[in-house]
């Protein structure tokens, strides 16, 4: 571009900033798609309804629940448990009847994963939050669940490496246990946890990266592969083995089709791969043993409400007892009016009749 000599420097100021204010005003636009526009751009979707859901979060007028994890309690199905973060609070473990169980104050914990472990004190629950307090500085918290009484212990928090911690999910592999922390800006460390002493311990084994905001991952543990959403991106893939590369694999865009951004939870149970298509309010499901797209599905109002803007989910199946008795789908509902949000809980067998899985 030629600048006319008479061109002064407050003009220049000026047009400068009307040329910024112009693409702001356009990323904004674009960013305000009316989702009902977004909904009849994208794939279609089945539609399935929960069969529960949990009590609020006590913080109000506030997106504060994130993220679930499921505790399968394999002696007594129908005693399992949820595990679901208030991030602006802590903790919640829930029955599968929704009511709260116990609440520890853990301040601002974001995603939240949990595995049953073999340690040198026995088997334990062990709990993973990624815990965001301080901002700079990315930590774990670790907490024990004791499956009998439904309550958490704290065990303490392990460093995880500059940054904002946001995303968090387990391996439990062989002899070892891993966590998976994603940093806001798409870092990922993946984090070898000692739990033989006194207090954790963790080391950060290796380190990978996204271009942009990620949160949502799971691990599939037959295949040791890491899935991760990147939120404006879509679906990667990493090798989860501490020795594997840790270049990323596309599985799939978020390309206003089968994903809507933002790309949000991420769960990997029984053959399949699914992530919160939160910028639609569904959920896109691909088959994990060709990373096929095979359906979206979306949870309609019903007995319970609807779910929408869904940030976590987790899914387990097998046996729940009665009212859940092929598996479990949680999944955060972000508009829960006129009560705080909560977690919405659908009947995984249901997910698949309705995709024809």
């Amino acid at each position: 571009m030629t600048w006319s000599r008479s061109l002064g420097f407050t003009s220049v100021t000026v047009l400068v900033a009307l040329l910024l204010l112009g693409g702001c005003a356009t990323a904004n636009a674009a960013a305000e798609v009316p989702v009902e526009t977004r909904i009849a751009n994208a794939l279609p979707a089945k539609t399935v309804q929960a069969a529960g859901e949990t009590e609020a979060v006590a913080t109000a007028n506030a997106d504060a629940a994130d993220d679930p994890a499921i505790w399968r309690n394999a002696a007594n199905p129908a005693a399992s448990l949820i595990v679901g973060t208030d991030k602006k609070a802590g903790l919640y473990v829930y029955g599968l009847d929704g009511r709260s169980r116990d609440f520890v104050d853990a301040g601002r914990v974001n995603n939240v994963d949990l595995a049953q472990v073999k340690t040198v004190t026995g088997e334990r629950i062990i709990v993973a939050a990624s815990d965001r307090n301080d901002l700079a500085n990315a930590q774990i918290a670790l907490f024990a669940l004791d499956g009998a009484t439904a309550k958490l212990t704290p065990l303490g928090k392990i460093a995880a490496g500059a940054g904002e911690a946001y995303g968090i999910c387990l391996y439990h592999a062989p002899g070892a246990l891993y966590a998976f922390m994603v940093v806001k800006d798409g870092t990922i460390r993946q984090i070898a946890i000692d739990l033989s002493g006194a207090t954790p311990q963790g080391k950060v084994v290796r380190t990978m990266k996204l271009g942009t905001q990620s949160e949502g991952c799971a691990v599939d543990p037959a295949s040791a592969r890491l899935y991760v959403a990147e939120e404006d991106v879509g679906l990667w893939r990493f090798d989860a083995r501490p020795e594997g590369s840790v270049e990323p694999v596309k599985i799939a865009a978020a390309d206003g089709k089968a994903i809507v951004a933002d790309a949000e939870g991420v769960a990997v149970a029984d053959g399949y791969v699914v992530v919160s298509s939160q910028g639609d309010n569904a959920y896109a499901v691909y088959r994990l043993s060709d990373e096929a797209y095979v359906g979206r599905f979306r949870i309609a109002a019903g007995s319970f409400g609807a779910t929408e803007e869904t940030d976590g989910i987790d899914i387990v199946a097998g046996d729940f007892g009665p009212a859940f008795p092929d598996g479990i789908m949680v999944a955060q509902d972000g508009m829960n009016a006129p009560r705080a949000q909560n977690f919405k809980l659908v009947r995984w067998g249901e997910i698949k009749a309705a995709l024809g899985l």
